[in-house]
């Protein structure tokens, strides 16, 4: 297979800064993000975001049942639909668009977990009815593109640093949320993800209470063109089955929505200004005075 590098060149393109284009070149990388994605069995499903030219991509059809490429760059996308047909891969497919708009049966989504995770609204009706040790799931509902309706699928992707956030949140919400993620981003980013105390931020808080996350490698700039300025890490996300903390700690009957909006309260309310003080910033995200922050 030819080089991402020749590949564009042969089309007259140049990767996209935009979007954040860096394209994998070290195949030494692949039998790790293999092996981290457990693809032992045919009947995996395979999400793969940001495909490139198909280096992972032809890859990952040796192994999965079904892969479907998810490419935002047009260009791109057909680039790599002829290197299916040149490879006679019938095992992939490909859909153009962006990855956070599009719409399909694997969308359930959750939506308290974004209260806590960025800047989205605090408001929205408490989930009363889960008081139970399983993480809830909120009830399915119809899709519009109908890719796939596998109940057991994973998300294999190479992703720029402004879509990492967005796109963890995206699949933990979702009712229908993937067996594992393995996501290949910014060393920094992988690190402040797999933080622990006390150097946890808002991030990793929000990604640990639904997800175990966890650093399997790391890979040097060199291995992309165009060699982008730091090294990159290859993350593995599980979801959990059940949250990270013993249930009995929610106390007074407070259902498990109501538990899950006010914890993501403290806890964006602590973090909305790092040089403060924290029992400041509870005070004011909170709406109490210093006295009754402190008294918690």
């Amino acid at each position: 297979m030819k080089t991402p590098k020749n590949i564009l060149k042969q089309h007259n393109l140049t990767p996209n800064k935009r979007l954040g284009q860096n394209f994998l070149t070290d195949k030494k990388v692949l039998a790790k993000i293999i092996q981290a994605a457990d693809l032992l069995s045919t009947s995996d499903v395979v999400i793969e975001i940001g495909p490139g030219t198909g280096i992972l991509t032809l890859e990952l059809a040796k192994y999965a049942k079904k892969v479907i490429a998810v490419e935002k760059d047009r260009k791109i996308a057909e680039i790599l639909k002829n290197i299916l047909i040149e490879n006679n891969i019938k095992n992939v497919e490909i859909i153009e668009g962006d990855i956070l708009k599009i719409e399909n049966s694997l969308c359930h989504s959750r939506p308290c977990f974004a209260k806590g995770y960025d800047e989205a609204s605090e408001s929205g009706n408490p989930d009363n009815k889960h008081s139970g040790s399983r993480i809830p799931r909120s009830e399915p509902r119809a899709g519009k593109c109908g890719t796939t309706n596998n109940k057991n699928y994973k998300i294999i992707a190479n992703i720029p640093y402004y879509l990492t956030s967005p796109l963890i949140r995206k699949f933990l919400e979702f009712e229908n949320q993937p067996e594992i993620m393995v996501l290949m981003i910014q060393k920094e980013v992988a690190q402040r993800i797999c933080a622990q105390p006390p150097r946890m931020t808002l991030l990793s808080i929000a990604t640990q209470f639904y997800a175990e996350p966890k650093i399997i490698s790391y890979v040097s700039k060199k291995s992309f063109f165009p060699q982008p300025k730091i090294d990159s890490a290859i993350i593995k996300i599980t979801p959990r089955n059940t949250p990270p903390f013993s249930l009995p700690l929610v106390r007074g009957g407070l259902g498990w929505g109501q538990f899950r909006d006010r914890f993501f309260k403290v806890v964006k309310a602590a973090f909305s200004q790092p040089r403060k003080q924290l029992v400041n910033n509870l005070s004011k995200g909170l709406n109490l005075t210093r006295e009754q922050t402190e008294k918690i």
